[in-house]
């Protein structure tokens, strides 16, 4: 039995249809949304369409931009000669907030997943290695710890060797205000081996 009308239905459905968005949160969207002044509404509606059909690939990095280039490749302070590897723009966005890394990244916009059917022909690694013909001291695989992003950073770790440039991967381990007995094996093992003096 529908509760509402065709249009209101038709929301919550685009609403639910989202990552993350649950039937709860869609309704609740759908109706904050109805309840928003027309104007609210309408630069809504624009941004997104705008969003949409301006923003594209950096040509450098293959991060999301309404630009050529993103700030990042475009900032000449930025070291140039680093570049770290991650799998998606919310993963560099993640390393920026650290305000630490003064380093370009590299965009791969996926992880090798033979399950899924993603191979390292559906990622951005061709890419990877064109950036390395120019001058590049070291590449940091910053790629998740999971079972794809460990195949991917392998993967990139055995492209890279015959290359011969500098190659490290992101420390992994415990997280902070993380319980031990909580922490699978796999994470115990590279804490420990990934530990430094103090």
């Amino acid at each position: 039995m529908e509760y509402y009308s065709k249009q209101i239905s038709q929301l919550i459905a685009e609403m639910s249809s989202l990552p993350g968005i649950g039937s709860k949160s869609a309704q609740r969207l759908a109706f904050h949304i109805l309840h928003m002044p027309k104007e609210d509404v309408k630069r809504l509606s624009e941004t997104i369409l705008s969003a949409r059909e301006n923003v594209r690939f950096c040509r450098e990095c293959f991060t999301l931009t309404d630009q050529e280039v993103c700030p990042i490749c475009g900032d000449p302070k930025r070291d140039h000669k680093t570049i770290m590897v991650v799998e998606d723009s919310r993963d560099m966005a993640a390393y920026e907030k650290t305000k630490e890394y003064k380093g370009v990244y590299h965009v791969l916009h996926g992880a090798i997943s033979p399950m899924q059917g993603i191979g390292p022909e559906d990622i951005r690694l061709k890419e990877l290695i064109k950036r390395l013909e120019a001058d590049v001291d070291e590449v940091i695989i910053a790629t998740n710890s999971s079972l794809e992003g460990e195949t991917t950073a392998m993967y990139i770790s055995k492209l890279i060797k015959p290359i011969g440039i500098k190659t490290t991967r992101i420390a992994s381990g415990v997280p902070v205000g993380g319980d031990l007995e909580n922490t699978d094996e796999v994470t115990l093992l590279r804490a420990l081996e990934g530990r430094t003096e103090v």
